[in-house]
C-alpha cells in the first residue's frame, strides 16, 4: 500500500459515518497487540479550544526537551497534520505502512471501525513506534464514547469549555453534552477545566470528585494586562508575567492560562517544566485557521470559528483588533450548523457579505446561506470566485476581510488567495 492507496482506503470509510462506541476501537487495538499500552496521555476535550490548547501543550513539553506526539482533528492542508511529533507531521511512507496493517486487522472484523477510528489506531501505533514520551489526544467529538477515550494511561484530562454543538449526537443542553466530554476523566489524573459555563462546570466537577480526581479551574481573575493586537497578545497571570503569545484573537489568552495550568500540573507529577520553557513555547507555537493572518494586501484573516462560542469569538476579536471598521466578509458553513445565528453575529461587522459553497458533501449551498444575512449579501458558484470578488472590492476600498465559517474550506481559500496575489 503506498500513501494515496493509504488515504484511499482511509478516506472510502466515511461512507461509514459518525458512530460513537468505544467496542471496534477497542477490539481493533487489541488486534495491534495494544499499542497505546506503552504511551502516557494527555486527553483534552471540549466544543472550542481544544486544538489550539493542545498546541500550547504539545509546543510547551517539546521546549522542554520532551518527544509529544499531538493527534488533532480536522486537518487543514495536509492528511499527515492530524499525526504530528512536535511539529512534524508523520511521514508519507509511515502512515501507508501502518495503514496497511491497520486495514489488515481492520477488514477481518464482524463490526468494521469507522474512519476515525481507523486515524486513532495509525496515530497509536505510529507513537508506540516513535517511543513517544507523552502524547496530547485530543478527543474527535464528545469524550466518553469518542476512539480516542480507548486510551488507559491518562496522566491529565483537560476540558477546554462547553457549549451546544453535535446534539444530535451528544444530547440537547449543555448538562448532557458536558457529561459527555467528562467521559474522559479517569485514573484519579487531575482535571483541568477552562470553561465558563456554570452548568457544565458543575457536571464536570462531580464527575471528578466521584473518581477521586482533582479538579482545577484556571483563574480568569487572575489574568492581567491582556493586549490583543494584529501582531500578537501580551498577558500576565498569576505570576507570569508580560507573557508574548504568537496567537491572536480575544479568546487565545484563556486557552494560554489553561496550557499554563496544565503544564504546572504536569510539573507536580514530574515532567521537567520551566518558566522559560512556558514562555518560549507560548511566543512561538502556531495554529492554523485561528485569527491567522492570511495575506497583507490586501488584509485577510482566517477564522473557523462554526459553532455559537466559536463564532462569538471571532466577532469579538475582530472588533478588538479592526475597532468600529466594518470588514467584508467571506463564509461558507456546513448545513447542519447554526447558520442562522452565525449569519446573524457576522452580519454584525459585515460591510458586505459573499457567501460560499464549501467542498464538502454536509455544506449548506452559497445562495440559500446568503440569504440568512442582514447586510449586503452575495452568493458566488465556488470558492475562487468568492474570494476573488472580494478581494477585488477590498483593494479598491482599503477594507480588511474576515474569512469565517468551516476549517473545511482554509485549503480552497489559501489557494484562491494565492492565485489572486
Amino acid at each position: 500500500m503506498n500513501y494515496n492507496e493509504a488515504l484511499e482506503y482511509i478516506h472510502k470509510i466515511s461512507s461509514l459515518g459518525s458512530r460513537p462506541g468505544l467496542s471496534r476501537i477497542t477490539e481493533l487495538l487489541l488486534r495491534l497487540e495494544n499499542p497505546e499500552k506503552s504511551l502516557k496521555f494527555v486527553q483534552v476535550a471540549g466544543t472550542n479550544g481544544k486544538g489550539s490548547v493542545s498546541s500550547m501543550l504539545c509546543e510547551i513539553l517539546s521546549e522542554a526537551g520532551y518527544k509529544v506526539g499531538l493527534y488533532t482533528s480536522p486537518f487543514i492542508l495536509s492528511f499527515n497534520e492530524r499525526i504530528r511529533i512536535g511539529k512534524e507531521n508523520i511521514p508519507d511512507e509511515a502512515l501507508a505502512e501502518i495503514t496497511e496493517l491497520v486495514a489488515e486487522k481492520a477488514d477481518k472484523m464482524a463490526d468494521h471501525p469507522t474512519e476515525f477510528e481507523l486515524i486513532t489506531a495509525i496515530a497509536l501505533e505510529y507513537y508506540k513506534r516513535e517511543e513517544c514520551d507523552v502524547v496530547i489526544l485530543e478527543a474527535g467529538m464528545g469524550g466518553r464514547y469518542d476512539a480516542t477515550n480507548a486510551v488507559e494511561n491518562t496522566l491529565l484530562s483537560v476540558i477546554t469549555g462547553v457549549s451546544l454543538d453535535h446534539t444530535d449526537y451528544l444530547g440537547d443542553t449543555v448538562e448532557k453534552i458536558a457529561a459527555e466530554k467528562a467521559g474522559i476523566i479517569k485514573n484519579k489524573a487531575p482535571v483541568i477545566f477552562g470553561g465558563v459555563d456554570i452548568a457544565a462546570e458543575k457536571v464536570i466537577r462531580e464527575e471528578a470528585e466521584k473518581l477521586g480526581c482533582n479538579f482545577l479551574k484556571p483563574d480568569r481573575n487572575a489574568l492581567k494586562n491582556v493586549s490583543v493586537t494584529p501582531k500578537g497578545t501580551i498577558l500576565s497571570y498569576k505570576n507570569y508575567k508580560d507573557i508574548k503569545l504568537s496567537l491572536i484573537g480575544t479568546y487565545q489568552p484563556f486557552n494560554a492560562i489553561v496550557a499554563i495550568e496544565a503544564a504546572e500540573i504536569l510539573k507536580n507529577i514530574g515532567f521537567k517544566v520551566s518558566e522559560d520553557n512556558i514562555r518560549n513555547a507560548l511566543g512561538k507555537v502556531s495554529w492554523a485557521a485561528r485569527m491567522e493572518k492570511i495575506c497583507d494586501n490586501p488584509l485577510i484573516y482566517y477564522d473557523g470559528g462554526h459553532n455559537r462560542e466559536g463564532v462569538e469569538a471571532a466577532v469579538e476579536s475582530a472588533k478588538t483588533i479592526f475597532g468600529n471598521q466594518k470588514l467584508y466578509v467571506i463564509s461558507g458553513v456546513m448545513r447542519d450548523k447554526e447558520y442562522q445565528f452565525i449569519a446573524e453575529k457576522l452580519s454584525s461587522i459585515a460591510k458586505k457579505v459573499f457567501t460560499v459553497t464549501p467542498e464538502n458533501p454536509r455544506a449548506l449551498d452559497s445562495k440559500e446561506y446568503k440569504e440568512a444575512f442582514k447586510v449586503d449579501a452575495e452568493s458566488f458558484d465556488s470558492i475562487e470566485d468568492g474570494v476573488k470578488a472580494a478581494i477585488k472590492s477590498a483593494k479598491l476600498s482599503g477594507t480588511p476581510i474576515l474569512v469565517s465559517g468551516s476549517l473545511y474550506m482554509y485549503a480552497d481559500i489559501k489557494s484562491a488567495v494565492n492565485n489572486c496575489k
